[in-house]
């Protein structure tokens, strides 16, 4: 209370009516802000005007608390940085949040020369009220970067999310966390099942860098020590660390140091490091937290792009067993049947010759039959739909696929769907399951003929792929272990759309699906036009 009578007494002092306690608060809010020159020069008045109603000669004041910027300000007889061997000045290291941070240093000039104990007492009142206005100031600061930060983090955690791919996720997650806590250099190393660092990934280093450094380190020093410890660790200066074990020729200059193990169910699957803050600054306890907290994101990403990338070698391991059950029972079968009846028409070519030339005949027919088998095989197993332009262009790709490779004879018909705009997502998702379709077509059907109808109704597009094969009863139900079929359904329902199959026993099959449309009408205007189920 006597700091704020003093300051009353004083009010006179400030132009515009306010405390000078007041009138340095808004000031340093405003500088930081913005700290242009303007507001600079405005900080000066208000921080000489505290001075001069504190009734002391001079101060010299420099800050130095991230988030605040650096400043250095002088007032009265200390305008200019004073001398560190002058014992006539009072050197005070100014704290905040409750001591716990340090913000700065102020020199006071009490002028001495004068034994006034208020002159006295106003230097202490100086030196607590810039300390207030400073610690304040921090504060607001510091809560502003928390929330942009929490934001920030949010963000990563966003990016880093859906991506399935693992060495796109890997180098996200270096980027990104290196960002986050504005750091120049960071490392992701990924580590095997002995702890040892299988890959490291960098971000702030370019590849000519990297390949004039050499090999990535081995898991020694400070590195190495997260890696056995799984713990976090924060370093103010690496060199000064004693457990620091050194850099190779051409690694660039590091500083300030964080390391965070990257754990998932209690196991480690890699370790983040972080080095240099941008600006010249350590790195802080704050610091530390945020990347503690996107490391639990970062090891949650990296499991789900590993099991994604399991899921798909499986996927292809099933695959080739199937392919080759279906090889071993169908066409290799059929072949082997072929060789033997060649074999016996090779034995009876001189005593029965008419026998031999229709077990000739026929081995020539089952292989017409193998090759077309095969054929059908290869259009099934080719996933790339060939670049053309829109659905159609794509439609009319398939059917000279399908043609080529079947010798099916296949008719394509489009109405009103040329002018659609179609989201390639879409239109990839409708090509892939008219190939689903024509692909059991070519497996399964036995048919002569085939269409592809692509039209635009009022519910959205209506694709039909029809034949004239064997068909099958109306009443065959075809559970979840169908993969093609579940396929398409898959697709449809996910493009919010419905698939219906009509089939019956030697008449072919109808497989029509129905999805809505987005027509692009001008650009930002969209109408979405609803399937009836």
């Amino acid at each position: 209370m006597r700091d704020v009578a003093t300051h009353e007494r004083l009010e006179a002092g400030s132009p515009d009516g306010r405390l000078p306690l007041h009138a340095v608060l808004d000031a340093f809010h405003a500088w930081v802000r913005r700290p242009s020159a303007r507001q600079r020069v405005e900080l000066r008045a208000a921080f000489e005007r505290l001075v001069s109603a504190n009734g002391i000669a001079g101060a010299y004041l420099d800050v130095e608390a991230s988030p605040l910027p650096p400043l250095a300000l002088g007032a009265g007889s200390l305008r200019r940085r004073p001398a560190a061997r002058r014992r006539d000045l009072q050197a005070v290291e100014l704290r905040g949040d409750a001591g716990r941070v340090r913000l700065g240093r102020l020199v006071v000039d009490p002028d001495a020369e004068r034994e006034d104990p208020g002159r006295r007492r106003g230097a202490e009142q100086a030196i607590r009220a810039i300390e207030l206005a400073l610690d304040a100031t921090w504060a607001r600061a510091e809560a502003h970067r928390a929330a942009t930060r929490l934001v920030a983090l949010d963000a990563a955690t966003r990016a880093i999310a859906g991506v399935l791919d693992l060495d796109t996720v890997l180098q996200l997650i270096v980027d990104r966390v290196r960002d986050l806590v504005e750091a120049e250099y960071a490392a992701l190393g990924i580590v095997d099942q002995e702890g040892q660092i299988d890959r490291f990934i960098t971000s702030g280093i370019s590849e000519a860098e990297r390949e004039r450094i050499g090999d990535p380190p081995s898991g020694r020093g400070l590195l190495g020590l997260i890696v056995r410890e799984r713990r976090s660790l924060l370093v103010p200066d690496i060199a000064a660390d004693p457990r620091h074990h050194g850099f190779p020729p051409h690694h660039p200059p590091m500083h300030s140091f964080i390391g965070v193990p990257v754990l998932v169910r209690g196991s480690s699957v890699g370790n983040l490091y972080l080095t240099n803050r941008r600006g010249g600054v350590a790195f802080t306890t704050t610091d530390l937290e945020l990347v503690e907290a996107f490391s639990r994101h970062a090891g949650i990403a990296i499991e789900s792009a590993r099991l994604h990338e399991r899921i798909g070698q499986l996927a292809i391991v099933e695959e080739r067993e199937r392919i080759g059950r279906d090889l071993h029972d169908g066409i290799i079968q059929g072949i082997y049947a072929v060789a033997l009846s060649l074999e016996e028409a090779a034995e009876s070519v001189e005593s029965e010759p008419d026998d031999a030339r229709a077990r000739i005949d026929r081995a020539i027919e089952s292989l017409n039959l193998s090759i077309r088998d095969i054929r059908n095989f290869i259009f099934g197993l080719r996933p790339e739909l060939l670049e053309q332009a829109g659905l159609v262009g794509g439609l009319a790709a398939l059917a000279d696929e399908f043609r080529l490779n079947t010798m099916v004879d296949i008719e394509l018909e489009a109405a009103g769907v040329h002018e659609l705009e179609l989201p390639e997502s879409k239109t990839l998702e409708l090509l892939s399951i008219a190939r689903e379709a024509l692909s059991n077509v070519a497996r399964h059907a036995r048919a002569s003929r085939a269409t592809i109808h692509a039209h635009r109704i009022p519910e959205g597009i209506r694709l039909v792929v029809a034949d004239n094969g064997v068909g099958f009863a109306a009443g065959r139900r075809f559970g979840p272990s169908h993969q093609g079929l579940r396929n398409m359904r898959e697709r449809a329902a996910g493009l919010g759309g419905i698939i219906d199959i009509q089939s019956e026993a030697r008449r072919g099959t109808r497989i029509i699906v129905i999805v809505p449309h987005v027509e692009t009408a001008d650009p930002g205007t969209t109408r979405m036009e609803e399937a009836d189920a």
